[in-house]
């Protein structure tokens, strides 16, 4: 039976964690991420894992990639400078095509910015959060409820494409005190889908050759399988290579892997959208806003509805086009000075979307977003 539980955001993604099979957290303290940290250094060894608070957000990340190693479901969590200092072994993850999922409760940026204000100024950074090819899959929870519920299928996703899974938060969705509502907890644990392992003769075991749009099947260290681990380009067993052709099919499995499944990462929310003349598109915290400003304004006689994606990256940009064709006025709303709508610009060919932006650490309040659309 689903479970009502009051809490914040921060806590019921440790919590979501620790439901999901997480064994092992490392990390570093940062605002306004910490109470994940600490709710798992408490939760993780009563229930046999371990949790590790590293001298450095860099080492923080270099723990929990080497317990993913190991095949135990790892997290690490931070905000956007950490994640800035976690960059390099971030792309050994999605080289190596390492499971790991990296929970980012945004902060004002860029630099030191305003630690303890929300802000959505790491988005571009969650698509491309170190240097190189490849495909980010980046989540991003809006509610309390999705606090957790994304934490979860974050896991499952790690393990089913094999790489960095990104979750974003924001400080407001961190902090946010209040009831949710869980499912099951058998259901989760019934839900649980971990990597593929292969377990033929040591002998054949090759984890890279694969086809051109699966995941590497990397099985957990010391349990009598051989291969190389590296930051450089590899062939079928691990090891570097140089040749040309080698090379080019990695990076394009790299992407292919994700692009071919997107059936299976593509998650979003359509609010009020059936009668109305305005769209609005928000995530995160900012739609909590939105849908108290869609109600009033239906009060006022003004309809009006919103799109909210799920998944960030891989953008679900066939449904953004579908739905920015179907609405001559949209208004995209972020915090931060425009990040998303670069990607709602691709996916639809327009140039006339109006916007409300902030960055200045304070959240967009319904008044701001009611003010905007009447003038539209």
């Amino acid at each position: 039976m689903a479970r009502e539980i009051i809490s914040t955001g921060n806590e019921l993604a440790a919590i979501a964690a620790m439901d999901a099979g997480c064994e092992f957290f490392s990390g570093y303290p940062i605002t306004p991420s910490s109470e994940i940290m600490h709710s798992l250094s408490d939760l993780l060894p009563k229930n046999g894992g371990a949790a590790i608070q590293m001298e450095d957000e860099i080492a923080g990340v270099c723990a929990a990639l080497g317990a993913a190693m190991s095949g135990k479901r790892s997290l690490t969590a931070t905000s956007g400078p950490g994640i800035s200092l976690k960059a390099e072994n971030i792309g050994l993850g999605y080289i190596a095509e390492v499971p790991l999922v990296i929970i980012n409760v945004m902060r004002g940026g860029p630099s030191t910015g305003l630690p303890t204000r929300v802000q959505q100024g790491d988005v571009l950074q969650a698509k491309n959060p170190t240097h190189g090819d490849y495909k980010s899959i980046t989540l991003c929870a809006s509610t309390l409820d999705e606090c957790y519920t994304e934490t979860v299928r974050a896991f499952n996703l790690a393990d089913r494409f094999m790489q960095p899974v990104f979750l974003l938060l924001d400080e407001t969705i961190g902090h946010m005190s209040g009831k949710a509502i869980l499912p099951d907890l058998e259901e989760i644990k019934a839900g649980i889908k971990l990597r593929k392992v292969f377990t033929g003769d040591p002998k054949d075991y090759k984890p890279y050759e694969v086809k051109q749009d699966e995941a590497a099947v990397l099985n957990p260290m010391f349990k009598g399988y051989r291969y190389h681990y590296t930051g450089l380009h590899h062939d079928a067993n691990g090891h570097p290579t140089e040749d040309e052709k080698k090379c080019q099919d990695l990076i394009e499995r790299l992407f292919n892997k994700v692009d071919a499944h997107t059936d299976e990462l593509e998650s979003y929310e359509e609010y009020m959208l059936d009668d109305a003349d305005i769209m609005i598109i928000a995530y995160g915290s900012v739609a909590l806003s939105v849908k108290e400003a869609i109600h009033r304004l239906r009060d006022m006689g003004i309809k009006v509805g919103m799109f909210r994606p799920i998944t960030l990256w891989p953008s679900p940009e066939n449904k953004i086009k579908e739905l920015c064709d179907k609405f001559e006025k949209v208004l995209v709303t972020e915090l931060n000075m425009g990040q998303y709508i670069q990607e709602i610009q691709r996916a639809s060919g327009r140039t006339d979307l109006d916007t409300l932006f902030k960055a200045n650490g304070r959240p967009i309040a319904p008044l701001e977003l009611i003010e905007k659309i009447k003038g539209m």
